[in-house]
């Protein structure tokens, strides 16, 4: 079976994505744990947050995953915006092990004209005060495309940033289509090799979850534009082979495209049809 959802907003509680997850076909789903642009965390309702657990039980969902809001920047130069990624990160981890099976996806940062190798040591600095040995919830760093200064466009960056982190166990890779491929990764006509040279630099067992985006712009562009499955560079005969691709299949797929929830129910029932 195929575990797909899409991207959801937290606005109107936990149990109406997990409500509104299923009337759009899906059996699984992401959201911000707080606003993206900005800095708060509503108050948790404990009430909404049972009534998560029992659909999520009920219904058999796949992993939920949570994703960290993007104006957190551990490979900051400034002290502020560090210590603002450091609170927001340690509340969210918290919070997040209330709540079922998830995992916590994070754009690593960027070092913005320190050097990879300073702004590496920064994010490991962080994660290893962040994470603790009885948290439940993983930490997905998340592929990037490669604009700017950003740290995580190549499997090598991931990999020096998990050789930092002390407790392993609690770490993993979001891996983005519209990212990978904007970066350089040929995942059209060469999926398998990606694959490959993923499992020989960070290790296959590190892949946790799929960001399953179209991208509007040309290989190698390094700009971060996503477009609606099928209708960009990559194509939707690459997603058929993501989703049945023996290393993949079993992994959750996100949807973060462009879309509005009826967009969002094509796209699962499009993909539902395409696989195996």
């Amino acid at each position: 079976m195929l575990n797909i959802g899409c991207h959801l907003s937290i606005s109107k509680g936990y149990e109406n994505m997990g409500l509104t997850a299923l009337e759009i076909g899906a059996n699984t789903f992401q959201f911000f744990t707080r606003n993206p642009r900005g800095g708060g965390a509503k108050a948790l309702d404990m009430e909404d947050v049972k009534k998560l657990n029992d659909i999520y039980e009920d219904k058999n969902f796949a992993t939920l995953l949570a994703h960290a809001p993007y104006t957190i920047n551990p490979a900051s130069k400034t002290d502020k915006t560090r210590d603002f990624a450091l609170m927001a990160m340690s509340e969210d981890i918290e919070r997040l092990d209330l709540l079922p099976n998830n995992y916590y996806n994070f754009h690593p940062g960027s070092h913005v004209g320190q050097g990879t190798e300073k702004g590496i040591k920064l994010i490991v600095e962080i994660l290893n005060q962040v994470m603790k040995e009885d948290m439940k919830t993983t930490m997905l760093l998340e592929t990037m495309a490669g604009k700017g200064t950003e740290i995580g466009r190549s499997f090598e960056e991931l990999r020096a940033i998990i050789d930092g982190v002390e407790i392993k166990s609690k770490i993993g890779v979001c891996l983005d289509t519209c990212h990978v491929y904007d970066a350089g990764y040929d995942i059209v006509n060469n999926l398998d090799g990606v694959l490959e040279e993923f499992d020989k630099i960070v290790g296959i067992d590190r892949l946790k979850a799929i960001h399953l985006n179209d991208s509007k712009n040309p290989f190698k562009s390094h700009k971060d534009r996503h477009e609606k499955i099928g209708e960009g560079s990559i194509g939707l005969k690459a997603f058929e082979r993501i989703i049945n691709h023996p290393q993949l299949k079993h992994l959750p797929f996100y949807l973060e495209t462009p879309n509005e929830l009826d967009g969002y129910k094509r796209e699962i029932e499009l993909l539902r049809g395409l696989n195996d």
